[in-house]
């Protein structure tokens, strides 16, 4: 607050002016018709100028519990900071607490002040609701960090599992033949379906095809045979 501010309040509240001074009855009316006195007239002039407030060491507690409940959070912090040589808590503390309350609900500040009155200790709202925040924001960057892996871990599998396209020709089959059995080859290349040739292979792989092979060898080398004995 501005030098003359304090100063002003400083001789309001401190009797150095007359108390039965009073302004004039149209300069600035409250509401219930009774003219403004100068102490109201400057808590007045402070609320809306809160904003501007810094050290109030020298103010009545009196006059700061009807100026500072005007504060939001960053302003009280801020008198609160930039006042010296005095403590504010027993006019603070009660606002700390109605901030808490706010951030983060009514319920789980019943459950602190439970807390404290188990363990018979008292702790400044401005404390637990800065250690309150800096716990959120830590479980906060956590959070992130963790969905930032978990991204990463998914990316990565979702790589891997990427079908991979080969440059390289698979063979031809027009001209390749398929082996049957005793060492034989058997030629399917006029076959056009590769699932034909599969069933031609296969027949002529099967017990059946080979023991007609073997027969028709058999038959074959008989014909020489019986030719020299006709002879």
């Amino acid at each position: 607050m501005c030098d003359s501010f304090r100063a002003l309040f400083w001789a309001a509240s401190s009797g150095d002016m007359r108390s039965d001074y009073m302004l004039p009855k149209k300069a600035n009316p409250s509401p219930g018709g009774a003219p403004l006195s100068l102490v109201d007239l400057c808590v007045q002039k402070a609320i809306d100028n809160v904003r501007y407030i810094g050290n109030v060491g020298e103010l009545d507690s009196l006059l700061l519990e009807r100026i500072l409940p005007h504060c939001t959070v960053e302003q009280l912090m801020h008198i609160e900071n930039c006042t010296e040589g005095r403590d504010l808590s027993c006019v603070t503390n009660n606002l700390w607490k109605t901030f808490y309350a706010k951030a983060f609900g009514i319920e789980h500040t019943e459950v602190v002040i439970e807390r404290m009155r188990k363990q018979n200790c008292s702790f400044s709202w401005r404390l637990l609701y800065q250690a309150k925040l800096k716990y959120q924001d830590d479980v906060k960057n956590k959070s992130v960090e963790r969905l930032t892996e978990l991204y990463k871990e998914a990316d990565a599998k979702k790589q891997s599992r990427q079908i991979k396209i080969c440059s390289k020709a698979p063979p031809s089959f027009k001209r390749r033949g398929f082996s049957g059995g005793f060492g034989s080859s058997y030629n399917v290349s006029n076959v056009k379906s590769n699932i034909m040739k599969k069933v031609k292979v296969d027949f002529l792989n099967s017990a059946e095809a080979r023991n007609r092979a073997a027969m028709k060898k058999v038959s074959v080398q008989r014909k020489p045979s019986l030719a020299s004995d006709a002879v």
